[in-house]
């Protein structure tokens, strides 16, 4: 922590080269977290720790703490907004600190920015969409006549799947996101565990290839929309879609969201779901959205 400001092109050097910043010259060192949030004067806070879908932590308490100080915050961690929109969301009312959190879903793929400023006009009514690349990418090689099993081993080879692919391909990533979509649009309080959820180690290779015989394909989506009677609610499950339906196409690591709107019926926003650089974008973004707001 240094009031004087951090040489950043030394921080990426030491970044780069494996090691740690503790190592740059100056400032005050071996402060926890929390401490550099409370200490540090600064009015911004970006929040990047690992993601917790059970129940936030660290970032939550990261967060809450920025914010019950009125301080701005940029996150890409979705455990916390998953789970604790509502709460974060009125603490940043109460205090002043704006919160944004665009890389949640789709990475640096805009999804919340868009309707801030391109599609402000418009009602969302329903959202659909790609939001885990891991499973896309299993999919879209299943349609080639690969095994589940050999696939996943590739993609975990790769770097694209966790050791423990558990939160990929049973859907809990995609819940999660889910959860932030019903809530974020439509003013839900859901929880990840709140979301129907079925990931794809179930299917088959036969039903892969029946899909496509049929004219299709099989799409891991994640759902948010109202009901009948006007409730959030939220899923995520294998779907069967029609080769006309623009999500059909999305294939590999991409991601892909369409929203239902009352202006302009269907829009698709297509682009790349997770990597460093998308991620330090939508960072980016986030900070640049928060600082015209406050000029």
């Amino acid at each position: 922590m240094d009031p004087k400001g951090i040489d950043l092109a030394e921080a990426v050097r030491l970044a780069d080269s494996g090691k740690g910043i503790e190592r740059i010259n100056g400032g005050k060192k071996g402060l926890g977290a929390l401490e550099t949030i409370r200490e540090s004067g600064a009015n911004f806070v970006v929040e990047v720790t690992w993601t917790n879908i059970k129940d936030g932590e660290p970032g939550y308490s990261h967060i809450r703490a920025a914010l019950e100080m009125g301080k701005h915050v940029a996150t890409t961690n979705k455990g916390p907004i998953a789970l604790h929109y509502r709460e974060l969301m009125k603490i940043s009312s109460e205090k002043g600190g704006r919160l944004r959190f665009e890389g949640t879903v789709l990475s640096g793929t805009p999804v919340f920015n868009l309707f801030d400023g391109p599609l402000s006009a418009n009602r969302v009514t329903s959202i659909r969409g790609i939001v885990n690349g891991t499973t896309n990418l299993i999919l879209s090689e299943m349609e080639r006549g690969r095994s589940y099993a050999d696939v996943l081993k590739e993609a975990q080879r790769m770097g694209y799947a966790e050791a423990d692919p558990t939160m990929d391909v049973e859907g809990w990533d995609a819940a999660a996101k889910a959860a932030i979509l019903a809530n974020h649009f439509f003013g839900a309080d859901i929880k990840p565990d709140d979301v129907a959820r079925k990931g794809i180690t179930g299917i088959a290779l036969e039903e892969v290839a029946g899909a496509i015989r049929k004219g299709g394909r099989i799409k891991l989506l994640a759902r948010a929309w109202r009901d009948e009677r006007g409730e959030a609610r939220a899923e995520v499950s294998p779907t069967w879609l029609p080769a006309s339906d623009p999500l059909a196409s999305i294939g590999g690591v991409t991601n892909a969201l369409t929203f239902s709107t009352d202006t302009l019926g269907e829009v698709t926003i297509v682009g790349p779901g997770a990597g460093r650089r998308a991620t330090g974008y939508a960072l980016l973004a986030d900070m640049i959205s928060i600082a015209r707001s406050l000029a």
